[in-house]
């Protein structure tokens, strides 16, 4: 994975860095034992890329020996990458998940993220936020991803803004040949695909605010 992150790339996200504004606390769960493929990869990106500035924090946990930590915070599958706030000496969950290594296209939404969640501003439309604001049920986005498609980081993205925006909102990005059962439960055949409510809801490609909205409240109704 190195070769991901060689001395260019560090500066275009030292750069990028220069823009954050409030910290921001990198969790991350791997799998020391068992069938983890990518956890090492990921690792090492994950590694890199706390590096590159003083105002993110990285944990590791360990899926089996940290069981606690990790149901703490719900977390089932490794790798999964957390992208939290920091407040003092609190972490404060948005809900933001990356199952999977975030390598090819999706190393750019590691990265936006970590600029989203230090600006705490979802940036969504009013409408958006107002109705987020009025959200009374609990919504799960899960949007799957593969590291060679272009438009799947515009998915991800709207899904964590909105998970951002409301405590309501949790939104996984999930790496779908990492995680192959969770893709056929779901009928996934392309991407990006975004799953609402453990099927309840589908919208295929990387639609704007409205689409995902829409559906979303098709998926309570």
């Amino acid at each position: 994975m190195s070769q991901l992150l060689n001395e260019n790339v560090k500066q275009q996200v030292r750069d990028a860095f220069t823009q954050l504004e409030q910290p921001v606390a990198l969790l991350l769960f791997t799998r020391n034992h068992g069938n983890c493929e990518y956890c090492n990869d990921t690792r090492e990106l994950v590694e890199g890329v706390a590096g590159l500035s003083d105002k993110l924090s990285l944990s590791t946990f360990d899926l089996d020996a940290d069981a606690a930590k990790a149901a703490e915070f719900g977390v089932d599958a490794a790798p999964t990458l957390i992208i939290a706030g920091k407040e003092g000496d609190q972490t404060v969950d948005y809900g933001i998940r990356l199952k999977g290594i975030p390598a090819g296209y999706e190393f750019t939404t590691l990265v936006r993220d970590v600029l989203l969640v230090s600006s705490r501003d979802s940036g969504l439309s009013e409408t958006t936020r107002a109705w987020l604001r009025g959200l009374k049920e609990p919504v799960h986005l899960q949007v799957f991803v593969t590291p060679t498609c272009p438009y799947c980081p515009r998915a991800v993205m709207l899904a964590h803004q909105m998970a951002l925006e409301s405590p309501m909102v949790k939104a996984d990005m999930v790496e779908a040949m990492e995680f192959p059962e969770l893709a056929d439960r779901y009928g996934v055949s392309g991407v990006p695909h975004t799953t609402i409510n453990d099927g309840a809801g589908t919208l295929v490609g990387a639609a704007p605010e409205e689409d995902l909205i829409a559906e979303i409240q098709r998926a309570l109704a």
